[in-house]
């Protein structure tokens, strides 16, 4: 199921903004995107992450603003002395005369040291605060989940309604399946045996009649599906609906419908498979991201 939740939180010049959303897929797969020097944290982010999302691929972008104050931090005027010597020395190689700007360099690394004390507290600060932001973009994005996970419910009950229907046409059709044959049979094989004045065995008629009749029995096909109509709107209805129980029941009732078409060798219910496939098949997508 598809779905998006974001948070906003402040503490201690602190500033975290998380963002989360999925998109379907069979499997979990978390990507992330957090704001340099916080990468540290992501472990715990997917933790619980895990915790409420078993399906899907999720993408979660956290961004933290820390507000420095005066005495939080100082320059490395060595190391910043040095990075000018070189960016000048490199300018003037190749011929750039312009100074280059100051502001950049305070970007580079070790160029602005924080005071160690404070970043040990700001570390237990962040930690706390995304973990809790993360968390309630969680729950905004269950909540969207959820709301599509009902009208996904709704959707699955009515294709399971009209699954009910088309096996029932084919358990009612299925009894004419061998009387059919026996007639086109008997057409045929008398037809042939008067063009060329012979006598016709009855028992060998019959013979060839009983083992079409035993090849083409669907009746524990029907059962089978029916069984698994029953078990999947049983899952359905469980509140810890269990998405891989149900591809897996699709799958069975994919494999029942294959197997009543290749069995039955009947033009009627071959129209019915077809739109059983179909019913099933719309179920397969609908299932790529139910958990």
């Amino acid at each position: 199921m598809t779905g998006f939740g974001a948070s906003s939180l402040r503490a201690e010049a602190l500033a975290v903004s998380t963002e989360i959303k999925t998109v379907n897929n069979r499997y979990l797969k978390v990507s992330f995107r957090v704001s340099e020097g916080y990468g540290l944290y992501e472990p715990r982010i997917e933790s619980l992450i895990r915790e409420k999302i078993s399906r899907g691929s999720v993408s979660i972008s956290v961004r933290v603003v820390k507000e420095y104050k005066t005495g939080d931090a100082q320059i490395n005027e060595p190391l910043l002395l040095a990075y000018f010597e070189q960016i000048r020395s490199i300018g003037q190689s190749l011929g750039v005369h312009a100074p280059p700007s100051l502001e950049q360099f305070l970007e580079l690394p070790g160029v602005v040291l924080e005071d160690r004390s404070l970043s040990e507290e700001h570390a237990k600060i962040a930690e706390e605060v995304i973990l809790r932001s993360v968390e309630k973009a969680i729950e905004e994005l269950q909540k969207m989940r959820q709301t599509e996970g009902e009208s996904m419910r709704k959707d699955l009950s009515a294709n399971l309604e009209l699954l009910k229907v088309e096996i029932a046409a084919v358990e009612k059709l299925a009894p004419t399946v061998a009387k059919h044959y026996r007639q086109k049979l008997t057409e045929r094989v008398g037809k042939v045996m008067n063009e060329h004045n012979l006598m016709l065995d009855t028992s060998d008629l019959v013979r060839e009649i009983a083992l079409f009749v035993d090849k083409s029995d669907i009746s524990e096909e029907i059962v089978r599906f029916r069984s698994h109509l029953v078990q999947f709107a049983d899952v359905l209805e469980k509140e810890d609906c269990c998405g891989r129980k149900l591809d897996f029941l699709t799958q069975e009732m994919f494999r029942e419908t294959n197997t009543i078409g290749s069995k039955s060798n009947d033009a009627e219910i071959t129209k019915h498979v077809i739109e059983m496939k179909t019913i099933i098949e719309r179920i397969r997508e609908m299932l790529q991201n139910v958990e």
